[in-house]
C-alpha cells in the first residue's frame, strides 16, 4: 500500500487521529482512520536472577478506564521526543516503581493493534534492582506488588494478567530468557 494522503481530524495528548488515503495493490484506493502514537516502552523488573529457581518480579495493578477495571501490567510508558527506548524503559521502572536497574536488556518490539495504530511498544528486561524513589505523574494511581514467578505464571494461565504487553513479556522471558533457548 502507498500513502496518497493524510488528514490530521484530532491533535491531543497522548495520540491523534489521521484519515489516511492509501493506494492498495489492486490499483484502488480507500480511506483508513489511523490513530498516531509516539511508541513506548515497557519493563519485565526481576528482583532476582532471571535463571534462579523462582524469581521475584514486581507487577503494578491499577484501574485502567478503558478496561474499567483494574488491570495488572508491567511498568511502561509513552517515548519522550528524541527519547531512546533504552532511555524511556529506565525512566518508566523508576518513575513506576522506584527501582534502578543495573542491567536492561531488549527482548522485543511489538506492534499493539496494527489494524489502526502505528504504536510499537518495545519491551525490555530489568534485573539487578536498586530501590529509589517512585516519581509518578499526577494522573498514576498504582500499586506495586512483589510475586514470584511461579505465582505470576498462574497468573497468566487464569487469565488474571490480560495485558498485552505484559503478556508478551512476561512469556518471552519465559520462553526465551528462563528456558533453553530456541
Amino acid at each position: 500500500m502507498t500513502l496518497v494522503s493524510t488528514e490530521r481530524l484530532h491533535t491531543g495528548k497522548v495520540v491523534n487521529l489521521d484519515r489516511d488515503t492509501v493506494g492498495f495493490p489492486d490499483g484502488s484506493t480507500g480511506q483508513l482512520e489511523m490513530v498516531r502514537h509516539p511508541g513506548a516502552s515497557a519493563v519485565v523488573p526481576l528482583l532476582d536472577e532471571p535463571r534462579s529457581a523462582d524469581p521475584r518480579v514486581l507487577l503494578i495493578r491499577q484501574f485502567r478506564h478503558a478496561a474499567d477495571d483494574f488491570i495488572w501490567e508491567i511498568p511502561a510508558g509513552r517515548l519522550d521526543p528524541g527519547e531512546t527506548p533504552a532511555t524511556c524503559a529506565h525512566r518508566e521502572l523508576e518513575e513506576e516503581t522506584g527501582m534502578s536497574a543495573d542491567v536492561l536488556s531488549r527482548l522485543t518490539t511489538i506492534f499493539t493493534t496494527p489494524g489502526f495504530t502505528d504504536e510499537k511498544i518495545h519491551v525490555f528486561l530489568a534485573h539487578g534492582l536498586k530501590p529509589g524513589k517512585h516519581r509518578r505523574e499526577p494522573d498514576e494511581f498504582m500499586e506495586v506488588h512483589t510475586r514470584k514467578w511461579s505465582e505470576v505464571m498462574t497468573m497468566i494461565r487464569n487469565g488474571e494478567i490480560r495485558d498485552g504487553k505484559t503478556l508478551v513479556g512476561l512469556t518471552y522471558v519465559e520462553c526465551f530468557r528462563r528456558k533453553a533457548s530456541y
